[in-house]
């Protein structure tokens, strides 16, 4: 009896004890959550409270500074920058000299003091303090517009962040990867900094030039690294015991460095190499930006203009010249491709454009040119898409007796050499070079209403039918006929 109730008096201690560990453990749960939301609650407070101190502190740091305007004196005269397109260097092309179309910024940093691009501040009691580029509180100091509550700009010690667990990481973020996040379009997330126009410009182009900066000086601070000792025209150049200012500047630029002297003499190099191996290319393919495309039109905000997001420019013409390599390279729409080569440049009208050369591995006979190139207008019964993209996007000028101020003439002669002649059929011309098929109204051919001006063939830019309907405005040639 005795072995029982020590057995049954064990069983309801056990019992007892599951039962208040269990209490227990409600208990723990229910003050470990009530802990953490007071936790939260008082993170977001701190938060909130330093958030609010930095804003003040931002606030009056700008308040004790003079403001430009203010430091100007009242009787001082106000001073033009002319640009006369027409005052052209002699021996110069005047498409380098002439005043540009639309309105643009740009900076010119001069010489090579590319990491003095600090600000200074004058106080109130004319004492100077200088404001590093690096230096968090630039941005907002440099726009105060844009950035009227002081946010943060970029600083070399903001850290990367794990996307999956937002804890920071040791790598920190680089200028480039910083202004791309904050000029970036988000959903459900309005961002102020694409919406003033032509500022909105000059804070990209200056922020540009400080990731510029940011490159020369790692270039700068690590010529060990990049091994600029072994460059071979530094060693010639010692070696014949050349002057110092002659050998170059103090850091060598690697052929990495966008837009460096290394860089474009391999770039040649390589042209020359593809021509060297196969021989002429076969196509010349000139492609233009439009401020009209619907993908530009529907990513900008109603009340702004293209010239006012040339980000979004940008990226859409990349999207569509990668669109075009593809058509070429995967689809062969004209053969197999042996190689290719293109480079873009900017007009003065503010809009890109894309030269591109193409080697192909069957070369395009004289019977198989006007399959791939046509310089007539397109029966519009047939095709009026096509009719009115020809009309709309293919049209040279008019110009000469039509229109003696368009910007071709020279000497009250087409620069281009239009009109072009009428050709029954495409012909090939002593230099390889071959004249396309241009049929007269009497032959067959079509003719349109330009600009107040009747047209016909003699004034149409070759083109490639598919890539003209599909893809872009482009103008396609021959380079050479075999």
């Amino acid at each position: 009896m005795s072995g029982r109730r020590r057995r049954s008096n064990i069983g309801r201690s056990t019992v007892n004890a599951r039962r208040a560990r269990s209490a227990r453990n409600e208990e723990s749960s229910t003050e470990r959550e009530a802990r953490l939301s007071q936790l939260r609650d008082r993170y977001r407070a701190e938060r909130e409270r330093e958030s609010s101190i930095e804003r003040e502190a931002r606030r009056s740091q700008n308040r004790s500074f003079k403001t430009a305007i203010e430091s100007v004196p009242v009787d001082t005269p106000d001073f033009n920058v002319v640009i006369h397109a027409n005052k052209v260097p002699v021996g110069e092309h005047r498409g380098r000299y002439n005043a540009p179309s639309t309105s643009e910024v740009a900076v010119v940093i001069a010489g090579q003091q590319f990491d003095k691009r600090d600000i200074v501040l004058r106080s109130r009691d004319d004492n100077l303090q200088k404001i590093s580029e690096l230096h968090r509180s630039y941005d907002s100091l440099q726009y105060p517009l844009m950035l009227c509550c002081g946010e943060d700009g970029y600083a070399i010690n903001v850290p990367q962040v794990d996307p999956i667990s937002g804890a920071p990481l040791r790598k920190t973020v680089s200028c480039m990867n910083y202004y791309c996040y904050r000029i970036m379009t988000r959903q459900n997330n309005f961002n102020p900094l694409l919406r003033y126009g032509m500022l909105t410009n000059q804070y990209l182009v200056d922020q540009y030039a400080k990731i510029e900066s940011e490159r020369l000086a790692y270039i700068r601070n690590n010529q060990t690294k990049l091994r600029a000792e072994n460059y071979i025209h530094l060693q010639k150049a010692l070696q014949a015991n050349e002057h110092s200012n002659s050998i170059g500047q103090l850091v060598i630029l690697p052929s990495s460095f966008t837009g460096g002297p290394r860089y474009l003499h391999e770039k040649s190099q390589d042209t020359m190499t593809y021509v060297r191996h196969y021989g002429k290319p076969d196509l010349f393919i000139t492609a233009t930006c439009s401020p009209n495309w619907p993908e530009i039109k529907e990513n900008i905000n109603s009340n702004l203009t293209p010239q006012d997001r040339y980000d979004i420019v940008n990226r859409v013409f990349h999207l569509k010249v990668q669109k075009l390599l593809h058509l070429i390279n995967k689809s062969h729409i004209f053969g197999p491709p042996r190689c290719h080569m293109y480079t873009i440049e900017w007009q003065k009208r503010g809009l890109p454009h894309v030269h591109l050369l193409v080697w192909l591995v069957n070369k395009i006979r004289p019977n198989q040119i006007d399959s791939v190139i046509s310089a007539e207008l397109p029966v519009k019964e047939e095709d009026p898409v096509l009719f009115e993209i020809v009309k709309k996007h293919m049209v040279h000028g008019p110009c000469g007796t039509l229109n003696r101020n368009s910007p071709c003439m020279r000497d009250s002669k087409c620069s281009k050499k239009f009109p072009k002649p009428f050709q029954t059929q495409t012909s090939t011309s002593d230099d390889g070079y071959p004249k396309y098929r241009r049929r007269s109204p009497d032959q067959g051919g079509q003719s349109a209403t330009v600009r107040n001006y009747d047209i016909d063939n003699r004034w149409i830019v070759p083109y490639n039918p598919l890539l003209l309907k599909f893809l872009m405005p482009t103008s396609t040639s021959s380079c050479a006929v075999q």
